[in-house]
């Protein structure tokens, strides 16, 4: 077995390392979602507006967190901030701050999504009630919506959480980054190390969005039925 290179996750604190990366990634992650959410009901609450002007600058910033890709978002934030701007900003700084814009911007256009598919009679009712818009959103769109983009949202968490492996780009020692460094030092006595490193890696991104990715699923049937 030591041949095959599975005894290396429990060897020394290998093991006990891997999870400590996996809590980095669960940190940004979820840290990240966290600002997202609601960030992201605030951007699609505004580009519901009759504004044009509100609602451009609304569109402009999602399709331009969706056209860039994410990785050309961290080296921006990472080496463009701190070399042009001088700011001192750590790579995990830096990653929670991407991924909670790019995030918002998901989040934002499933919020929109969710309030523009309610009908018309609900504003209708809510302005006769003699609701204000901020009343309206508060009491009666947003609980109404939030069954429709709740599992839009709990999906978006499980892709924050795979693509957050995108930090070991600008140095973030998360469970990936963690995983090469095991495998560069046993690599030449166990040439299958890195068959196990990332099976297991494999293994704890999959216990991790599995569940989150069924709950949203059976709360959406649950919903729809």
């Amino acid at each position: 077995m030591g041949n095959m290179g599975f005894s290396v996750l429990f060897e020394g604190i290998n093991l006990q390392r891997i999870l400590l990366g996996l809590l980095v990634t669960l940190r940004i992650s979820l840290v990240s979602a966290a600002f997202a959410m609601l960030l992201g009901t605030l951007t699609g609450i505004l580009m519901t507006s009759r504004n044009r002007v509100i609602v451009f600058f609304c569109r402009l910033y999602l399709e331009t967190m969706r056209i860039i890709p994410v990785l050309v978002w961290l080296f921006i934030f990472y080496f463009g901030l701190s070399m042009n701007l001088h700011i001192n900003l750590s790579g995990e700084a830096a990653s929670v701050l991407v991924f909670t814009l790019w995030g918002a911007a998901e989040m934002g256009d499933i919020v929109r999504g969710a309030v523009t598919s309610l009908q018309k009679h609900q504003y209708e009712s809510g302005y006769a009630l003699g609701l204000t818009k901020p009343q309206l959103y508060r009491h009666i769109i947003i609980p109404q919506a939030l069954r429709r983009l709740l599992p839009g949202a709990i999906n978006l968490t499980t892709r924050m959480i795979k693509t957050t492996s995108l930090v070991v780009m600008i140095g973030v020692v998360e469970v990936l980054k963690v995983g090469q460094q095991v495998i560069e030092m046993n690599y030449l006595k166990r040439p299958t190390t890195a068959f196990w490193v990332y099976g297991l890696i494999f293994f704890l991104y999959f216990f991790i969005c599995m569940p989150i990715s069924h709950f949203s699923k059976r709360l959406e049937q649950r919903w729809q039925g």
